[in-house]
């Protein structure tokens, strides 16, 4: 006769059993996960810094997690639109730009400032030797900007120039685009452009700091003339299509990365960012507004 105590055994081993099923069944629908990041930095920078996170992931998911390096933020967001890269870890614009595109993505997870902020800031860099002091001392000159879908290198820069009564192209004799915020300090340091967009976390953490660690730039060679308000920080996203075990299962193992994969987290952010928090779209819902506001400046200078 069977009693209460087996029952409940029973039930919990069936319980096993199913969850194993349904995590046997997504490891064989998808034998292979695509993580890409946008950009911001040379390849090789990229790729040594997020390998291990791909690496640590793999172990985590039973499941092989390759890192992409894309060419440009277009092509994140073109590779998740065709369901070909699983998890991005975006700007907070190319993740606007990916669901204004009808991309089915959804933010999971976002980065945190040293300070403890879900926030960071657009700046405006010229050599600290120059003569300008504002924005407006720069008619006629050359600006760098990083990309069309880069938040802090584009987007903020042509909305806060709007709000100032500027129009880029009108405005600057030339208006460039670096391709990454460190070739947009590299250009200013080669007097290739006279000023350039940048992001900049706080007083410990930016570009421009993490360029200098790595030999790159001296800070102390540039001049911040320009700052934003806050944006908000990056978001990692998946595919809203991945089964919710494996979802959940994604999220799980980038929240807990700083207690699994110290080690992994660090190589990424150098001991300059917190944890990793939960986060979901309505944070970026300011953000899809000022992509869809950039839209229209477009399509008004396109028919100028």
């Amino acid at each position: 006769m069977l009693n209460l105590r087996t029952i409940a055994a029973g039930a919990i081993v069936l319980a096993f059993a199913a969850a194993t099923a349904q995590a046997q069944d997504y490891k064989s629908k998808y034998p292979e996960l695509v993580f890409a990041k946008v950009p911001d930095e040379n390849a090789s920078g990229t790729s040594d810094r997020w390998t291990p996170l791909a690496n640590y992931l793999s172990k985590e998911l039973g499941i092989k997690v390759t890192l992409r390096i894309a060419n440009d933020y277009a092509a994140v967001v073109e590779g998740q639109r065709a369901g070909n890269i699983h998890i991005a870890m975006y700007g907070p614009a190319s993740y606007a730009r990916a669901v204004v595109t009808g991309a089915k993505v959804e933010p999971f997870a976002i980065e945190v400032s040293n300070d403890g902020t879900l926030g960071y800031h657009s700046v405006l860099y010229v050599k600290s030797d120059s003569p300008f002091k504002k924005i407006e001392d720069l008619k006629g000159k050359n600006l760098c900007l990083v990309d069309p879908n880069s938040t802090s290198g584009n987007n903020v820069p042509r909305f806060a120039m709007h709000k100032m009564g500027i129009v880029p192209e009108q405005f600057f004799n030339k208006v460039v685009y670096a391709g990454s915020h460190e070739n947009a300090v590299i250009a200013v340091g080669q007097g290739t452009c006279d000023a350039a967009f940048n992001w900049w976390n706080d007083e410990q953490e930016s570009n421009l700091l993490r360029m200098e660690r790595k030999g790159m730039a001296k800070a102390a060679d540039y001049r911040t003339i320009f700052k934003s308000e806050q944006i908000v920080n990056s978001p990692m996203a998946y595919l809203t299509t991945l089964p919710p075990d494996l979802k959940a299962a994604i999220k799980k193992a980038i929240l807990e990365v700083t207690t699994k994969d110290p080690d992994a987290f660090n190589k990424i952010y150098e001991g300059k960012q917190q944890p990793f928090q939960e986060i979901t779209h309505k944070a970026y819902e300011p953000i899809v507004e000022l992509i869809k506001f950039v839209d229209e400046l477009r399509k008004k200078k396109a028919a100028s």
